[in-house]
């Protein structure tokens, strides 16, 4: 026995620990609810080696030779062929809104130049912007494309034999040719540093009045919700333009991204995303009571962003029931935003589906905020 240790003292301490914890109750689901979301998400949405990738085929032949080639890719699991278009001009449009990952041109000629052994050619153009979704996919082509055509021909055996080696698979790796990384990664990081910081100070800042009690002396100034709500966010937008500037200018002295697209078209949707962002800052303020609880769920919701979003893993890998919880996050449709701007030059038409999910987001959260604003503190 250990001199002047009391166990009913101990018991007197772990009940009231266990009563605050049963109070605390946001604290009290973080330790649930974190290890459960990592758990499913990293059990079961994460995929490092994407399948079934939208591609769109370019030919203006049915032939035997075409559809054997076509069936061979197919059988791969890699190419899921959604979208057959007739020009090249209906595939570079499908590029640029991301609606495809690859795009395989079949030329006209491809079954007479097979029979005569003319160094048949088939065009591959994969979307490089993220290097990890191509290159599995990739590298399975020649071998794939050769066997095809040998199947199809099994009473020339020696010209099919020769096909093997004069058959050429051409791949064009569109938007980043060397499969650089930091392309990728670097304008995924503007949304992942503007959430992080945007969300965090917003919903803090609000909530560290509540427990400094200065809250009352905003509360009882004669000022509308909507007055005290973009009082509050409209600094943080200031912030947020210091940090979009310091980032793209990092991007580009630092990692030589490539700047392709318009640039009023990617401030014009910075904007919305940081004003979205503050927003959700802003509400998650108003569940909130303590500085420690707004950075539990800051935290809550910047996880799944990270993980479900295609910043770290490609989206197209996850399972469908993933892809729909990531289409409801802000930073999936940013990221996609930001990188056909950047990277493939895209335009407003382009990307104003995107856009359009950002100013709904806006919208949502806006009203969401304003409902949750209480003019007391009760």
């Amino acid at each position: 026995m250990i001199p002047g240790f009391s166990f009913r003292r101990l018991g007197a301490i772990l009940d009231k620990e266990s009563i605050q914890m049963r109070r605390d109750r946001i604290t009290f689901a973080m330790m649930l609810g974190i290890p459960l979301i990592l758990l499913v998400l990293f059990g079961f949405a994460i995929n490092n080696d994407p399948k079934h990738l939208p591609t769109a085929l370019v030919t203006t032949s049915q032939d035997h030779y075409t559809r054997a080639m076509v069936t061979a890719l197919e059988m791969t699991g890699y190419y899921h062929f959604n979208h057959i278009v007739q020009t090249a001009e209906e595939a570079e449009k499908l590029f640029e809104r991301g609606e495809v990952s690859f795009v395989v041109t079949i030329p006209s000629d491809f079954a007479r130049r097979v029979q005569r052994g003319d160094h048949p050619q088939i065009l591959i153009e994969a979307d490089a912007t993220d290097p990890s979704v191509a290159s599995g996919a990739v590298s399975t082509l020649g071998t794939v494309a050769a066997q095809a055509l040998l199947r199809e021909q099994p009473a020339a055996a020696e010209a099919a034999a020769a096909l093997d080696s004069q058959l050429q698979v051409v791949v064009h790796k569109r938007y980043n040719p060397e499969g650089i990384t930091q392309y990728n990664v670097v304008p995924g990081l503007l949304g992942v540093i503007l959430q992080m910081t945007m969300v965090m100070m917003t919903s803090i800042a609000l909530t560290r009045e509540l427990e400094r009690g200065t809250m009352e002396n905003l509360l009882s100034l004669p000022a509308t919700p909507l007055e005290i709500m973009l009082g509050k966010i409209l600094p943080y937008l200031i912030v947020g333009a210091v940090q979009v500037a310091v980032i793209l200018v990092a991007a580009k002295v630092l990692f030589s991204v490539p700047f392709v697209g318009g640039l009023g078209l990617l401030l014009a949707g910075v904007l919305i995303f940081v004003l979205a962002l503050v927003l959700l800052g802003y509400t998650i303020s108003t569940f909130a009571r303590t500085q420690m609880q707004a950075m539990q769920l800051t935290f809550f919701f910047f996880l799944p962003s990270i993980l479900l979003s295609g910043f770290v893993f490609p989206f197209r890998g996850m399972p469908v029931w993933a892809q729909w919880l990531g289409e409801l996050l802000p930073l999936t449709h940013f990221l996609r935003m930001v990188r056909a701007v950047m990277l493939k030059g895209a335009t407003f038409d382009t990307v104003a589906n995107h856009i359009a999910a950002l100013i709904l987001f806006v919208l949502v959260l806006s009203g969401i905020a304003l409902l949750r604003f209480r003019r007391t503190l009760d």
